[in-house]
């Protein structure tokens, strides 16, 4: 696999020519908003088919998947040209290997709201081992918020996905309540009637493990959360779910702040079956503008993590979107737009400027004046920098990625992920599984 960066003058043609593929498969794999208005700066993935199939009448993708000793998951994933959709026809050529080295396997989960699109989730199911709807919230008695999520466990299920049920303490307004997670924590009723509901619904709904994720816990609340965490695992355990806790971004154990004080790394890393490191927002709607996930800070977190947790244990968070900024920033009134990685090169299309690229911070970035005469900085992931982001789990050793979000399509994504590693098919390979 190469990624390109696109100069002056290049055309998709003249890409597929240089590297001396497939334009149909270069289209295909990239699904570029805007194929014939390439912008400078813009990435595109090259990947080179080592075998083909061409398929003939009565061919099924579950026969070609017999004959090639290939999964239907693989062929998917080395087929984006099929979208996620087994059906296929006489005639079609499809890809049973490339010219990828993955360096080891990896465990990858993300997030999805119920109502995210269901073409958009067809497409992105192969990718994943585990699928996380968001999310269950809690009632001050213990009870759970239900949430409308039978058709992504179906769909995860199809695929033979892992489901996994989504706990948190946010709000319907949308913010984390450290008061709930107080009580939940500290009160051994409410505790017990919510564990006792976690269990009541994961078994009739079909989820195979759980995910927590309480945010902003007090400081003097870190080690009851990390007691719950032990008594979630003591009770999911033994029957076969594993536990999977989302960790503030922290690079120190004494680190200040409300975000960060409530999470104790070691006790929850112990706890837990699995971690996520939230490794994004950085740049966020109310900051100034700047990578959303700045590599040197998310190695930092990784590095801190791995003093605490054991690196087989730990996923990285991996942002799937970026975020548009008005200038100038002024603090306290300044507000961004959060955006698709796809939606930033059409901006940059649309009003004909360059992408370039942050060197330190590995992230592209551009500016452009709105109608209005608005000018506004974007920054976004592109396949450069997603690529370095998921390097740090080869280089160190870690579980897997976690994406927050599956929302928005960003195919190239997906394209080097698969590249890079052996995804696993479910979260079986845990120790709760």
């Amino acid at each position: 696999m190469d990624i390109h960066v696109v100069r002056a003058g290049d055309t998709l043609v003249s890409i597929a020519d240089e590297y001396g593929v497939s334009l149909s498969l270069l289209a295909a794999d990239n699904q570029l908003p805007n194929p014939d208005r390439l912008v400078v700066g813009q990435t595109v993935v090259v990947r080179y088919p080592q075998r083909t199939y061409v398929v003939q009448p009565g061919d099924t993708l579950l026969s070609v998947s017999r004959r090639s000793g290939l999964s239907v998951r693989e062929l998917l994933r080395l087929n984006p040209i099929l979208r996620g959709d087994p059906a296929i026809f006489a005639g079609q050529t499809l890809v049973l290997a490339d010219e990828s080295d993955p360096s080891g396997s990896a465990l990858v989960t993300g997030y999805a709201y119920p109502f995210v699109d269901k073409g958009l989730l067809q497409r992105t199911l192969p990718y994943i081992s585990g699928l996380i709807p968001f999310t269950y919230g809690i009632r001050p008695d213990g009870t759970l918020v239900d949430l409308d999520d039978g058709q992504l466990i179906a769909a995860a299920r199809q695929l033979g996905v892992t489901p996994v049920m989504h706990l948190s303490t946010l709000t319907e307004e949308g913010s984390f309540d450290n008061a709930l997670a107080n009580l939940v924590l500290n009160n051994e009723q409410v505790q017990a009637t919510l564990i006792s509901s976690i269990l009541s619904t994961m078994r009739s709904k079909g989820y195979q493990a759980l995910d927590v994720d309480f945010e902003f816990v007090l400081a003097q609340d870190a080690q009851a959360y990390a007691a719950f965490i032990t008594r979630l695992r003591q009770t999911l355990s033994p029957l076969g779910y594993p536990v999977i806790v989302a960790l503030a971004p922290k690079t120190s154990a004494d680190q200040r702040g409300l975000l960060y004080e409530g999470h104790n790394y070691r006790l929850l890393g112990e706890a837990a079956d699995a971690v996520l490191l939230m490794t994004y927002e950085w740049g966020y709607t109310y900051g100034p503008p700047m990578a959303v996930a700045p590599l040197p800070n998310v190695r930092r977190v990784v590095e801190y993590a791995l003093s605490e947790i054991p690196a087989n244990k730990i996923l990285l968070g991996i942002p799937n979107y970026g975020y548009d900024w008005p200038l100038p920033f002024v603090q306290g009134t300044s507000k961004a737009a959060s955006i698709s990685n796809q939606y930033a090169v059409t901006l940059a299309s649309n009003n004909g400027v360059e992408i370039f690229y942050d060197s330190a911070a590995q992230a592209p970035f551009f500016r452009y004046r709105d109608a209005a005469g608005q000018e506004h900085e974007v920054w976004f992931e592109d396949a450069r920098s997603i690529r370095a982001k998921l390097s740090l789990i080869s280089r160190y050793s870690l579980l897997g990625a976690g994406y927050w979000n599956l929302m928005r399509p960003f195919p190239q994504n997906w394209l080097v992920l698969n590249s890079m590693f052996r995804i696993q098919n479910d979260l079986s390979g845990l120790a709760g599984a």
